[in-house]
């Protein structure tokens, strides 16, 4: 699978990849699909498509949505296979999550920008799961999956987590244990899968399942936020960006804090590609340019959704004021994101770490 740490370096190598482009003449209708929330749709629409349109007026940029998930960007390569088999490209630009991306690759369905497998796929922002707390009630938050567990039994009910339904940031606390507590290693998320290895881990699970007798199961994503903000739990999971935003909207105090505890967890990059014959490549090369600009890194993702950025964090540093800086990166720091930060297990390591949490935690 394609590695989070190793995308961050070449993602600054190829930010000028488009640069050399011709001028457009030409009115270009300029088609983005992008999988994930309403709120993506809304970031090239709204935000993005204007910017490229004032500096290249010839072009018209329309943006589509496929849903969230993992479904949506199946949604994805399902039509680019299909325009693949019909030689007929009517994507210019696709935005998918991380676990589809080295299918299209290995499918050929994408342009490469660079020569090397890492080149076919510029991160647009890190979706991270971290640890929210509350300073009252935990003042020396745990720093590793074996301090949680002590202090779970220390505190019996105070940390919540939905398991593996209603939300991912559960999903992506599980998966962390599982990293935390297997010897299997870096081979979860760069394969290849091998299936006899998956028995190695019932002693996690087994431990996993004693660790839920002290938690509280939360009912999402969502769940686990308001959970803590009525104080009923002290700790649990969340996506950094939802923790960020919640805050901001007067739903949790601003008091809350985070924490990435080793020796780290999940979280799941959305890559920008450009289909491998994109009828309009010049076009969609100085969009995905511009959309992975520092500024624009720092402007977009980082301000308004507070998301992380997709580049090297310090790259982005230089175009963020203070404020908006010490809020993002102090309790998780660009050092944390680079060691302890994730990525999902590849597809086949992923589905049999959901079925072991089902088989053997919850029976």
């Amino acid at each position: 699978m394609l590695t989070r740490r190793s995308l961050f370096s070449t993602a600054i190598a190829v930010l000028a990849f488009a640069a050399a482009s011709p001028a457009m003449a030409q009115k270009i209708n300029l088609n983005v699909v992008t999988a994930g929330d309403q709120n993506m749709v809304d970031y090239i629409k709204d935000y993005l498509a204007p910017m490229f349109e004032k500096t290249n007026p010839n072009v018209t940029v329309r943006a589509v949505g496929t849903g969230p998930g993992d479904a949506g960007s199946q949604k994805i390569t399902e039509k680019l296979s299909a325009q693949k088999a019909n030689n007929a490209w009517d994507v210019d630009v696709a935005v998918v999550h991380q676990k589809m991306a080295g299918d299209m690759v290995r499918e050929g369905l994408l342009a490469s920008y660079v020569k090397n497998v890492e080149g076919f796929v510029i991160p647009m922002f890190q979706s991270q799961t971290a640890i929210a707390y509350n300073p009252a009630m935990v003042p020396a938050p745990p720093k590793s999956f074996a301090e949680l567990e002590g202090w779970a039994k220390s505190n019996p009910k105070k940390f919540g987590y939905n398991g593996i339904k209603g939300g991912m940031s559960g999903v992506a606390f599980v998966v962390g244990w599982v990293y935390a507590n297997s010897d299997v290693g870096e081979k979860l998320y760069t394969g290849p899968f091998d299936a006899a290895s998956t028995a190695s881990w019932d002693p996690a699970f087994a431990k996993l399942k004693a660790f839920n007798q002290n938690v509280t199961v939360t009912p999402g994503n969502a769940g686990t936020l308001d959970m803590l903000n009525r104080g009923e739990i002290a700790m649990g999971p969340v996506w950094v960006d939802m923790f960020y935003t919640w805050m901001a909207d007067g739903k949790l105090p601003p008091t809350m804090k985070l924490a990435l505890i080793g020796p780290g967890l999940p979280g799941q990059p959305m890559y920008y590609v450009v289909p491998a014959k994109a009828a309009n490549i010049d076009a969609a090369k100085k969009f995905v340019e511009m959309a992975t600009s520092p500024q624009v890194q720092a402007e977009g993702i980082v301000k308004k959704f507070n998301w992380y950025p997709g580049i090297d964090a310090q790259h982005v540093k230089a175009q963020l004021d203070e404020k908006t800086w010490n809020k993002l990166f102090i309790d998780v720091t660009p050092q944390d994101l680079q060691t302890k930060a994730k990525p999902f297990p590849v597809k086949e390591y992923f589905d049999a770490i959901l079925q072991g949490y089902e088989k053997k935690v919850l029976n």
